[in-house]
């Protein structure tokens, strides 16, 4: 297991080194003027470029060979200097590290329904396919993957909020916030629920986890009802093989036979598809935070997007690159948990 962890992670900064490639290529396509916020860690220096561009493109460098402007720019992002966010008005990695445990939350939490039910009812679905189990499954699936996110969110929010008044949109309520922002609560990570406890304050663990609810749903909403189809397809497959046949041969228990060693078999495309998908909610919270007016990463990179920030976008693509290549780490650690034949390759 060791000596192929770190195959893989010798790899790692070869991909990483191609996703920098990548969005500097893409930056390349842009104006010189679109690009001297990513250059730039100083307002000031900004409204300068501004009114006097040539002179401000000279002085950056930003008329060098290509390779010379990709070893600038590197050396800055790997020294932490991503430039300055208009829309945001300060440093864009000041406001990624800000606003990354708010989006970390919602992620987390929106995950936990996706992998638990995705994989519980598909494995029920297929046990007991052409059962009605199996058909409300499918059916549910079926709705939860053809509906978009944001329709999915927004006639949650006129129902659940807009009429009952049961879930409100947002972050935090106005007396959880003031509670947050005193000097009472100590915020140790960023995430309310987790800081909520860590401080034993249930008046905004409360408030935080009331005003989860619909961006949480809303966000697993798709992933779950498609983790939950691959899961179906991939048991079937597995409890039709013969080595599933020779354990009922051998008169071991259907629930150990299913349970044992169907299932492990089974989840090997799933858990691909799971940390894709998790890495993929991280970029799904763009359209749930706007629709939800929850302050995050997501909500940051579409105003960024609105406002034309520069800066902010490519940040926000290098965190995302970052992210996904980390998730598929794991998952290639975790595949070789389930499938030994891969560490012994």
């Amino acid at each position: 297991m060791i000596p192929y962890i770190l195959r893989r992670l010798l790899f790692l900064p070869i991909l990483l080194l191609g996703v920098s490639l990548l969005i500097f290529g893409l930056l390349q396509l842009m104006s010189p003027f679109s690009r001297l916020a990513v250059y730039v860690n100083d307002p000031d220096q900004l409204k300068q470029g501004r009114l006097e561009l040539e002179a401000m493109v000279e002085q950056l460098g930003l008329d060098d060979p290509l390779w010379v402007q990709y070893g600038r720019w590197l050396e800055s992002v790997l020294h932490g200097d991503f430039g300055w966010s208009e829309s945001a008005r300060r440093p864009v990695l000041e406001a990624l590290v800000e606003l990354f445990p708010a989006s970390a939350e919602l992620t987390l939490y929106a995950a936990f329904p996706v992998v638990f039910f995705g994989i519980w009812l598909g494995r029920v679905a297929a046990v007991r396919q052409d059962t009605w189990a199996d058909h409300i499954a499918r059916v549910v699936s079926l709705v939860g993957w053809s509906v978009p996110t944001f329709v999915f969110g927004i006639l949650a929010l006129m129902v659940f909020y807009g009429t009952l008044r049961w879930f409100p949109p947002g972050r935090l309520g106005l007396t959880a916030s003031r509670i947050v922002s005193g000097s009472a609560f100590t915020s140790y990570t960023g995430m309310h629920t987790l800081d909520a406890v860590l401080n034993g304050n249930i008046t905004v663990l409360g408030d935080a986890l009331r005003h989860l609810v619909l961006p949480v749903t809303s966000l697993a909403c798709l992933s779950w009802a498609m983790l939950m189809r691959l899961m179906r397809s991939s048991m079937l497959e597995a409890l039709r093989q013969d080595y599933v046949v020779t354990a009922r041969a051998k008169g071991l228990p259907e629930s150990v036979v299913t349970g044992k060693h169907a299932r492990r078999n089974a989840l090997l495309p799933v858990t691909t598809m799971a940390g894709l998908m998790i890495a993929g909610l991280l970029n799904g919270v763009v359209i749930t935070e706007v629709i939800f007016n929850y302050r995050g990463l997501g909500n940051f990179a579409a105003q960024a997007a609105i406002s034309l920030d520069t800066a902010a976008i490519v940040g926000f693509s290098l965190l995302n690159g970052v992210l996904l290549l980390l998730t598929n780490l794991v998952v290639d650690v975790l595949y070789a948990v389930f499938d030994p034949r891969v560490r012994l390759d």
